[in-house]
């Protein structure tokens, strides 16, 4: 993360889903349905992958604007580790 506005857009995306799963285990621990549970599980689910999402996207801006600054030869280097991080991204989600 390059700039103090992706960090802190991460983070506060981050915090949110530290108050969702808080919520759930307050919902599991009041015996709530467990179709209501479920949904809050999806919501959670739906946010951390958009955390993901705006990493890669930064990850991608990164790697490119890198790209450009390389010698010859170091660029594929860069886009074999970008691409990495996305197929364990990918598998993960």
């Amino acid at each position: 993360m390059e700039t103090n506005q992706q960090r802190k857009e991460v983070l506060l995306r981050l915090k949110r889903v530290e108050g969702q799963i808080r919520g759930l285990q307050r919902m599991v621990e009041g015996e709530v349905p467990c179709s209501d549970i479920l949904t809050q599980v999806a919501a959670a689910t739906a946010a951390l992958k958009k955390v993901g999402m705006v990493i890669v996207q930064t990850y991608m801006e990164e790697c490119l604007e890198k790209n450009q600054n390389e010698p010859r030869g170091k660029g594929p280097e860069n886009f074999k580790d970008l691409q990495r991080a996305i197929s364990r991204y990918i598998d993960w989600a």
